[in-house]
């Protein structure tokens, strides 16, 4: 079997760097949810979103049943300070990169490849969240560059539950959940 160079390969089971990555890690909280409710129209922000398995958060346009990687999206305000710092601006809004639920005081990245409890709901770690082609119409010229590597993570609903804002955002260890 090939292996696929665009994934970092796990570490070794108790070595080192996987217990540095299994390390512990403060829990961040929810800053901000907003839901997409047709493809072009204008984000909704909510103080609370119920999260439901296997589909998303409801009254957002990728709530489906096709049990899809990119039920929730979650970008961190860090990253949002990040791109508008490239982009030479003072603050760039959480709706303008349209991801569902900006947190604070956690890097989305110790996330990868775990499951993590989101208020009332448990998701799952699901992939990165690469910028779209209307970065640029979104953000101006660079914008596309800018959110690059910056873009935030797309998870799955295990199991659901309400979302609120200030909510904590909670790395389980392997066998929780």
């Amino acid at each position: 079997m090939p292996v696929d160079e665009r994934r970092p390969r796990a570490p070794a089971p108790g070595s080192m760097l996987a217990r540095l990555i299994d390390g512990p890690i403060a829990p961040g909280h929810v800053a901000w949810i907003g839901l997409r409710p047709a493809r072009r129209a204008p984000m909704r922000a909510v103080e609370e979103a119920l999260a439901e398995p296997g589909q998303g958060l409801q009254g957002d346009r990728f709530s489906s049943t096709r049990n899809g990687a990119r039920q929730v999206t979650l970008i961190s305000r860090e990253a949002l300070h990040a791109i508008a710092g490239y982009l030479s601006r003072e603050e760039i809004l959480p709706e303008r990169l349209r991801r569902n639920i900006v947190t604070t005081g956690i890097n989305l990245a110790a996330l990868h490849g775990r499951r993590f409890r989101l208020g009332g709901a448990l998701l799952e770690w699901s992939g990165e969240c690469a910028p779209c082609s209307r970065m640029d119409e979104e953000l101006g010229p660079g914008g596309y560059n800018a959110v690059r590597g910056h873009g935030g993570i797309t998870a799955r609903v295990l199991s659901g539950g309400v979302i609120r804002l200030g909510n904590p955002v909670e790395r389980l260890l392997g066998g929780e959940g």
